[in-house]
C-alpha cells in the first residue's frame, strides 16, 4: 500500500496553525504577524511528521527545478577524467541539486539538440565539461540560462581551466631542486598552439621554458610529437639515447609518454631514478602502477567540476569571458631522487 504523502495541511493540524502560516514559515517568507513561537511549532511539526516539500509544486512556485545539466564530450565514459563528474555531483548534492548528464562524444553537431532538450527540462544552469582543454563553438544559448565551461573556453562564457603555466614551472623546479641540470624533454609540438586543439598546453610549454631560462639552462635534447601515447615516449627516448644525448632527467609531456620512456630506459639497462629521473603531467591512474611510481603534476578534474557548480549557483553570475584557474598539485612519488 502506497504511503500517504504528508501535506502542509497535516503540518498545520499538528502545529495548531493555518495552512497559510505553514506555507509562509516553511518557505522562509518573512511575516511580522507570525510569532516566533508559532513558527517554531510549525518547524517542529514538520520535523515530527517528516514533511518534505513537493519538488514539482516548488518549481512551479519559484521557477526553479533545482536541477543542472552536465554536457560533455567524453568525460562520462573516460575513467581518466571521470573525477570531474565526481566533483560536479558532490557539489550539486551539497546544494540540494540533481544533475542531468548527456554525452556528445566527437559529434559536436549534437550540442544544439542536447542543449535544447536540457532547456526543455527547465534546468537551472548548464555545465559543459571537456576531457582536453580547448576552444569550442557552442550553439546559441538562452541569455538567462547560466552557463559555465569546465576545461574548455568559448566566446563570451566563463571558463574553469587548470593552471598549466604554473604547473610547467613547478615541474621543472622539481627537477632542479633535486639537482638535475641536464634535462631532456619529450612532447613539444607546434600543432597544439591551435586553440581548437588546446588552450592550456601552450601555457604549460611557456611555464617550462621560463623556468629553464630562469635557471640559465636549456634542454640538452628534445623529441617532438603531439600524439601523447606510450609510443612517443618509447621511440623518443630511444632516439635521444641513440643520438648520444647525455641527460640525468627526462620531462615527459604526460604520464603515457612517461610510461613509454620507462620501457625504453629499461631496455637500455638504465634505471629510474638511479640513472634517469622522470617527471610528468596529469596523474593518471597508471602513474601509481609504474615501478617506481611516477612523480607528476595532477590535473585537478574533481576540483574543477566542484567549482563549476559553485560558480553556476553563486548569487552573482560570473563575468562573461572570464577564466578561473585551478592549481595543479605536485604529486611526489619515487621517480626522482636528489643527485
Amino acid at each position: 500500500m502506497k504511503k500517504k504523502r504528508i501535506s502542509q495541511a497535516d503540518v498545520a493540524r499538528e502545529a495548531g496553525v493555518s495552512v497559510t502560516t505553514v506555507n509562509l514559515v516553511l518557505n522562509g517568507r518573512q511575516n511580522t504577524r507570525i510569532s516566533e513561537e508559532a513558527a517554531e511549532r510549525v518547524r517542529l511539526a514538520a520535523e515530527k511528521l517528516n514533511y518534505s516539500t513537493d519538488p514539482i509544486a516548488r518549481s512551479l512556485r519559484t521557477g526553479q527545478t533545482r536541477s543542472l545539466a552536465f554536457i560533455s564530450d567524453n568525460v562520462t565514459v573516460t575513467r581518466y577524467a571521470s573525477a570531474m563528474i565526481r566533483g560536479v555531483l558532490d557539489a550539486a548534492e551539497a546544494r540540494g541539486y540533481t544533475v542531468l548528464m548527456a554525452e556528445i562524444g566527437d559529434h559536436l553537431e549534437r550540442q544544439g539538440s542536447i542543449v535544447e532538450s536540457m532547456l526543455e527540462r527547465r534546468v537551472d544552469g548548464l555545465l559543459f565539461g571537456f576531457m582536453s582543454a580547448r576552444k569550442i563553438d557552442l550553439p546559441a544559448l538562452l541569455p538567462d540560462t547560466r552557463t559555465i565551461l569546465i576545461n574548455a573556453t568559448a566566446e563570451g562564457l566563463p571558463s574553469i581551466l587548470p593552471a598549466e603555466h604554473e604547473a610547467g614551472t613547478a615541474a621543472v623546479n622539481c627537477l632542479l631542486a633535486a639537482g638535475h641540470k641536464r634535462i631532456a624533454f619529450i612532447g613539444r609540438s607546434e600543432k597544439v598552439y591551435d586553440p581548437y586543439l588546446s588552450v592550456t598546453i601552450p601555457r604549460r610549454y611557456a611555464g617550462i621554458d621560463e623556468a629553464m631560462q630562469a635557471a640559465g639552462l636549456s634542454f640538452v635534447a628534445e623529441f617532438q610529437g603531439h600524439e601523447w601515447e606510450p609510443e612517443l615516449g618509447y621511440e623518443g627516448t630511444l632516439r635521444l639515447l641513440d643520438d648520444g644525448a647525455k641527460f640525468t632527467a627526462l620531462l615527459a609531456a604526460n604520464d603515457r609518454v612517461a610510461f613509454g620512456a620507462y620501457r625504453a630506459l629499461q631496455e637500455r639497462g638504465l634505471t629510474v631514478p638511479g640513472d634517469v629521473a622522470v617527471m610528468s603531467f596529469d596523474d593518471e591512474q597508471l602513474a601509481t602502477y609504474l615501478h617506481p611510481q611516477l612523480t607528476t603534476m595532477r590535473l585537478p578534474y574533481r576540483e574543477m567540476g566542484y567549482l563549476g557548480v559553485e560558480m553556476l549557483l553563486a548569487d552573482a553570475p560570473t563575468e562573461p569571458g572570464s577564466e578561473t584557474l585551478v592549481p595543479m598539485p605536485l604529486v611526489e612519488r619515487s621517480s626522482i631522487i636528489r643527485r
